[in-house]
This record gives C-alpha cells, structure tokens and sequence, in this order.
C-alpha cells in the first residue's frame, strides 16, 4: 500500500496517525525508507519503516461510508464472552492486534458489556479503554466529527451512557 504525506492512517493499537514525512535513514548501517507519524491521540511520532508497514497492518482511515457500518455493527453485535480469561483476553488481544476497525469494535462490545455484570481485571479494563478510544479516534476522523460526539455515538449505540452503564429503557 503507497502512502503521502499528509495521509490519514491507522496503526493498530497505537490508533489514528497521520504521515508527516518519508524518508531514508540509516540504521545500524542499514538504509531504508521509514514513514514518520504523528499519533494524533498521543501526539507521538514513530517511525515504521515502509517494507513493514504491510506486516503491522498500517492501513489508511476507513473510508466515511464505512462508520455507519461500524456503528451498525456495535448496535446490532450478538456480544461473545468466553468464560475462560485467559483465553477471552488472547482472543481479544488478537483482534486489537488486527487492526481491523469492526474487529476492535467487537472487543469494545464484548468488554463493554462484561464490564456491566462483573468488575474487569486490570488487564481488561485498559484493553476496554484503549478498544473504545482506537474505535472513536477512528470514526471521529472519517466522519469528520468532534471525538466527544462520535464518543457519544457510539455509546449509544451499544447502548450504555458514557458511565459504561447500560441505558435504562423507560
């Protein structure tokens, strides 16, 4: 996959980046082309370098049409939740890794969801935060809207107020 300068990207688990330059450095007396993002959530930059960039699933924004999918998908997903943790947590950890929007947007429903019948462990409590911040980073970037109004959205559209409670139906 090509990109410019000035791209939007995603880079699972470190979230939406944008590519500020391409270059080629030398490294441990090695030459190649890195690409330089900013993380726009962090504010960070790293370096990927361009031959594996495919092999870290750096990938461009999804495109504007999609989010609604997405959104779809958090309002309409049947949740899944192993009993086993250690297993639930690889799985989950998987589909971080995967940097598949509709793939983390699976692990925010599940968690979402298990955070409103038990108390998470450590472990699960950030991957809940980091799944729900890479998934509205995202759509708030393709659809152009402020991140605390696609936030909004997409708490309701798993049905739960911004507490992580579930919505009282009246």
């Amino acid at each position: 996959m090509k990109f410019k300068v000035g791209d939007k990207v995603v880079y699972p688990n470190h979230g939406v980046g944008i590519v500020n330059e391409i270059r080629d450095l030398s490294y441990g007396g090695n030459r190649a082309t890195y690409i330089s993002l900013r993380i726009v959530q962090s504010d960070s930059i790293v370096m990927v370098p361009v031959e594996n960039s495919k092999a870290v699933g750096l990938r461009k924004l999804v495109p504007r049409t999609r989010v609604g999918k997405v959104l779809d998908k958090l309002r309409d997903a049947e949740v899944e939740v192993p009993s086993d943790w250690k297993g639930r947590y690889q799985e989950n950890q998987a589909k971080m890794r995967s940097g598949d929007i509709e793939q983390v947007a699976e692990v925010l429903k599940n968690l979402t969801f298990l955070n409103t019948v038990k108390t998470l462990s450590y472990r699960e409590r950030k991957m809940l935060d980091r799944a729900k911040a890479l998934v509205v980073s995202e759509l708030s970037e393709a659809s152009r809207k402020p991140f605390e109004a696609m936030e909004q959205l997409v708490e309701e559209a798993m049905g739960v107020e911004a507490s992580g409670s579930p919505i009282s139906e009246h």
